[in-house]
This record gives structure tokens, sequence and C-alpha cells, in this order.
């Protein structure tokens, strides 16, 4: 209401098999889909030697099988109108994996793959296919990280969030605006030549080339 804009909203859980396709159907019939941005939180942390095949296939559902089915079911209508953009927010942990997160690492890895993959075979149509890494930021999803690790560790989350402030370049964690506005220029018209990237929001964080 404060922009004067109409949302719809559908509902549908990640996890579930059938939500890309419960999804895309409610959206086309609301009119042609241009852009899709995919975000999914989680999967939860764990030891990198204990996983197990339940963990995997639901980190794989919610992150990977979910967003690409999604994507596929809406480029056609992209293609066919020589216009669209697809923007998946991953991790950091794609590029430099985080200790804690292997599921998150190798389903968002997976993700990746395909952005990279699909952007090439799309992009003489008009549509994009980016990646956005975003790294520490305030949000309620890193809360939960910091104070699950200082319960796990005997320490307290100040000390957890001091630790990690130390192996960011820039001595802060980042705003959801300062990602949200790499996300809007991605889905704009300024944006065109730019695809198959995958570019982080993370003050320095990602050490590696």
């Amino acid at each position: 209401s404060a922009h004067g804009v109409r949302v719809e909203q559908v509902v549908a859980d990640a996890n579930d098999p059938g939500a890309a396709a419960t999804v895309a159907q409610a959206a086309v019939a609301l009119g042609p889909i241009d852009v899709l941005v995919s975000n999914a939180g989680g999967p939860p942390t764990v030891d990198p030697t204990a996983t197990d095949a339940a963990g995997w296939q639901r980190a794989f559902q919610l992150l990977a099988a979910t967003p690409i089915e999604l994507a596929t079911r809406l480029l056609p209508g992209m293609r066919e109108r020589g216009w669209g953009r697809i923007v998946a927010i991953l991790s950091s942990g794609v590029r430099q994996p985080i200790p804690e997160l292997v599921y998150s690492n190798a389903a968002r890895s997976a993700l990746a793959a395909w952005l990279k993959t699909t952007a090439r075979a799309v992009a003489a149509e008009g549509v994009t296919v980016n990646g956005v890494m975003p790294g520490r930021i305030a949000t309620p999803r890193i809360h939960e990280l910091d104070s699950g690790r200082a319960e796990r560790e005997g320490s307290t989350e100040d000390a957890v969030r001091a630790a990690h402030l130390a192996t960011i370049p820039a001595g802060r964690y980042g705003e959801p605006d300062e990602l949200a506005t790499l996300v809007a220029f991605l889905a704009s018209d300024r944006a065109t030549y730019i695809t198959g990237q995958l570019i982080a929001v993370d003050g320095g964080l990602i050490a590696g080339l």
C-alpha cells in the first residue's frame, strides 16, 4: 500500500517436490512473468562428517530442485517475449565453504552450476541468469546461526559475532538493503549485458580469486 502496488501471494513449501508447479501455475495465471528471484533459507547446520541421506534429500530439494524447476517452468515465456531476468540468492559458501553449513554449500553450488550453464543457453534471447552470493547479512538467519554456534561452543553470541567480524574486511555485517540493491539492478534493463555471473555482496569476506 505504501507504493501503490498490488501484491499477490501463493503459499507452497519449497521442500515439497510439487511446490514449483504450484507456484508457477499460480503466477502465470496472473500474467506474464518477467522476473524471478529465488531465495530459500536453511538448511540446518550439521557436522560435515555426520550427514545423512534424508538431510541431503531435503537440502537439494529446497535449494536446487525446487528453484531449478520453478525457473525452468517460467523460462519459456521469457524466451518467447525476448526479455527475462532470473536471479538466485546463493551464499558466500558457494565460493568459500562455511564449515557448519555443508548441506547449504553443496546444494547451492548445484544451483550455481545450473545458473552458469543455463545463462549461456538463453543469453541470445534476451534472458539473463545470475546468482548473488551474500556474506553475513544482518538478518534473523544470521542471528540464528550465531546463537546456535555460541550454544554449541559454550560461548556467547557477541563472541561469535566478533570472531566473524574479524574475517570481514569491511568490519561489519551487511544490511539487507545492500543486497537488495544489487538484486534490483540485475533485474532491471540496465543489466542487459550481465549474465552467467555469481556476484558477492560480502564486505570482502571471500578471500579466494
